[in-house]
């Protein structure tokens, strides 16, 4: 492994693709005979193959430093395949106790159609418990993590983006089968739709939009409605010849494809994606990827085979994208280290504090006092009931939901941080009826929230959720609801979170001026729960101060030295 953090890494498909010449692809009960004599026994062109692999290919070709990691068998195949990989600078991190290498027979007509007959093997048997133990510290290195819900079992697909997810690693899912197929050999439903959800960034094939945008003909209406159902980044479709369609949080786009003479179709979405993967890596806008991303498939259409033939195809790809790209990105040479120098940090942090203040402007005229008020007043109500505040998240937001237990412990309201995910394994005990919780959220859609919410709602407490969507799930299910809206996290991808805490901890923070000055803290209440450091004793100097400044006058007939001092109050309570 190197010990440069690599640009992307992906695990899933890794095939053997046997292609075979036929006059025409036929259908059930046809038969058709096929050229046998052209290359190896029975026609057979072997040929480096698998949808994970590819891209990662075809990214790596255009210069990004990338690995595969997962299982394959012990056996040719397998060799077959790490020679390709180690050819083209592929690092891989694989296991080989698997029962065989993966492989696929392909079928290509002369105007490069093919039917595409697929044997999992090993990729089948990667279980999910095996992403952390064996292959943790190869993801935890990657930049980018990318997957696909083609030959893996869904609840390993889970897995995978789980684990990035938990190291803020951006990731990549590409639905290469229809949903229909995907239940009927990978896993559950359930388990495909919570895998779509967890993606940040997904990328169904033509069939797979279809089914999960049914009723919408247009892939630009699908990318949309698919975005809009699953909560993603991005959702982009492509479109063979037509070229692609992306839907985003900003808006969509439609970009056209390139005219070449077409060879052999298999593998076009795949190096779509390679570029795809090179530019989110170096930051590019959206109709900037999207062209990368038609030159690269229109130059993998134009040869046999899927995966890149070699490192001189980033020219052709390049000659038809035709802008120039980040200048510090460079022709691979392997086993080159990733550039580390490709962007410079002082422009992106000064671009990032820009825009952060910019969202924060931005939240603050969208966050409705109003709301904040009524929060106070379901939160006091519950406390006049015997109830207390429970604080939760899921990701990033699990850490602003513990700051915001602290805080508004610290300035007088009782409350302690609910762990979602151990809210449905027991840690719903923690919850009274009478409780509130709060609820943290940026998309408003994660999963394991949406599940501890439901279950904390059914228990009979009252949900506040802190979202930065209104047409979320968390939105739909919360009794009352501050809005927290980011559009950009910043940063040279723009998808970890960032600027979207910034903005769950300013509305936490502007809800605990709330509770403070509704309660009427004093400097001795709050010194008392601060003893020791700084803060508390500035607060007991402060008191101090003001008590011998303003001394309460005795009551008639009382001695002096019984006259207890008058409570000062913190600037702003009332």
């Amino acid at each position: 492994m190197p010990d440069a953090k690599l640009d992307a890494v992906g695990c899933g498909s890794m095939v053997v693709d046997l292609f075979h010449r036929t006059p025409r692809i036929i259908s059930a009960d046809e038969k058709i005979l096929i050229d046998g004599g052209r290359a190896g026994a029975g026609g057979e062109t072997p040929a480096v193959g698998g949808v994970v692999l590819n891209h990662l290919g075809w990214a790596r070709v255009l210069g990004l430093e990338v690995g595969i990691f997962g299982k394959m068998g012990d056996d040719r195949h397998g060799d077959f395949l790490r020679g390709g990989m180690n050819a083209l600078g592929v690092h891989h991190h694989l296991t080989l106790d698997g029962s065989s290498s993966s492989c696929a027979t392909i079928f290509v007509d002369p105007a490069g159609n093919r039917a595409i007959y697929m044997e999992r093997g090993a990729t089948a048997e990667l279980k999910p418990a095996e992403i952390r133990r064996r292959h943790g510290a190869f993801i935890r290195n990657a930049h980018l993590v990318s997957t696909e819900i083609s030959q893996l079992p869904l609840a390993t697909v889970i897995a995978i983006l789980l684990f990035a997810r938990a190291h803020s690693i951006p990731t990549v899912l590409d639905v290469d089968v229809p949903p229909s197929d995907a239940c009927a050999t990978l896993g559950s439903r359930a388990e495909l739709e919570r895998a779509l959800k967890l993606a940040t960034i997904l990328k169904p094939a033509k069939a797979a939009a279809r089914e999960l945008a049914p009723g919408c003909r247009d892939g630009l209406k699908q990318a949309e409605a698919i975005r809009a159902r699953y909560g993603s980044r991005a959702v982009v479709i492509t479109e063979s010849e037509r070229g692609c369609a992306i839907a985003t949080r900003d808006g969509a786009l439609r970009a056209p494809g390139f005219r070449v003479r077409q060879v052999d179709s298999t593998g076009a979405g795949d190096a779509f994606l390679g570029a795809m993967l090179a530019g989110l890596r170096w930051g590019l806008e959206w109709d900037a990827i999207a062209r990368l991303g038609n030159a690269a498939g229109a130059v993998c259409v134009t040869r046999m085979g899927a995966f890149p033939a070699g490192l001189e195809m980033r020219d052709e790809i390049l000659k038809l994208y035709g802008d120039a790209i980040p200048s510090a990105t460079r022709a691979p040479r392997p086993p080159a280290v990733a550039d580390s120098s490709a962007i410079d940090p002082v422009t992106e942090v000064e671009r990032f504090f820009t825009l952060g203040l910019a969202e924060l402007a931005t939240l603050r005229e969208a966050v409705e006092l109003d709301a904040i008020v009524r929060a106070v007043a379901l939160i006091r109500a519950a406390e006049a009931r015997g109830g207390r505040v429970h604080v939760t998240g899921v990701g990033k937001p699990e850490h602003v939901a513990r700051y915001a237990a602290s805080l508004f412990c610290s300035v007088g309201t009782m409350a302690t941080f609910l762990h979602a995910t151990e809210t449905l394994h027991g840690s719903l005990g923690q919850v009274d009826p009478r409780d509130v919780v709060i609820a943290i959220s940026n998309s408003g859609n994660t999963a394991e929230l949406c599940g501890a919410v439901t279950a904390v709602k059914e228990h009979g407490a009252r949900i506040i959720a802190v979202v930065g969507r209104l047409d979320s799930e968390l939105s739909r299910t919360a009794d009352l609801v501050l809005h927290a809206p980011v559009e950009n996290e910043g940063g040279v991808l723009g998808l970890a979170p960032r600027i979207s805490v910034l903005g769950q901890v300013f509305v936490v923070a502007a809800l605990s001026v709330a509770l403070e000055a509704a309660r009427g803290l004093t400097l001795e209440e709050y010194s008392r729960w601060h003893r020791a450091g700084s803060l508390g004793e500035a607060a007991r100097r402060l008191a101090a101060k003001r008590a011998i400044e303003e001394p309460s006058p005795p009551a008639a007939g009382a001695p002096l030295a019984l006259v207890p001092r008058r409570r000062r109050r913190l600037p702003g309570a009332r």
